[in-house]
């Protein structure tokens, strides 16, 4: 198997908030569908079966009017901690998100893993770009709160 890191997207941003109000954003599929994606979707949750082995069925929506069906399955789920899925339509991918305490706030290590070097490089601009706007957007949506 190819090295991780030469076939993934790896970032990280330090949010202001507990790990726990993070993970609170990111196991809500009313919270979910405020910032999942890139800046300008918008989204539609059909299932979320918040657990391992859980489906995740979604319509992200793209600013131009193109929809675009997803299916993921949860993989790993530790509370306030780390979320995992593995993405099955489209681009392959395994999506990790760990949240660590980090003085006043949470470090949140994402990392999107595909299944080749050739593969990600393909798509790795995009991707590099449209991570930074899902994180942002994840910041935005625990700074919001539950509300």
């Amino acid at each position: 198997m190819e090295p991780i890191d030469k076939r993934s997207d790896s970032r990280s941003k330090l949010i202001a908030a507990s790990p726990a109000q993070v993970f609170a954003a990111m196991s809500e599929p009313a919270r979910i569908e405020r910032w999942w994606g890139p800046a300008g979707f918008t989204n539609s949750i059909h299932t979320f079966e918040f657990r391992p082995g859980g489906q995740w069925l979604l319509t992200m929506h793209g600013p131009d009017g193109t929809d675009y069906p997803n299916e993921s399955r949860f993989a790993r789920i530790e509370p306030a901690s780390l979320w995992e899925i593995e993405h099955l339509s489209g681009h392959h991918f395994l999506l990790t998100i760990e949240l660590e305490p980090s003085g006043a706030g949470t470090l949140v290590k994402w990392r999107q893993t595909f299944d080749t070097i050739e593969h990600y490089e393909g798509i790795a601009q995009f991707v590099a770009g449209a991570n930074e706007q899902n994180l942002q957007r994840l910041a935005d949506e625990v700074k919001r709160g539950a509300a």
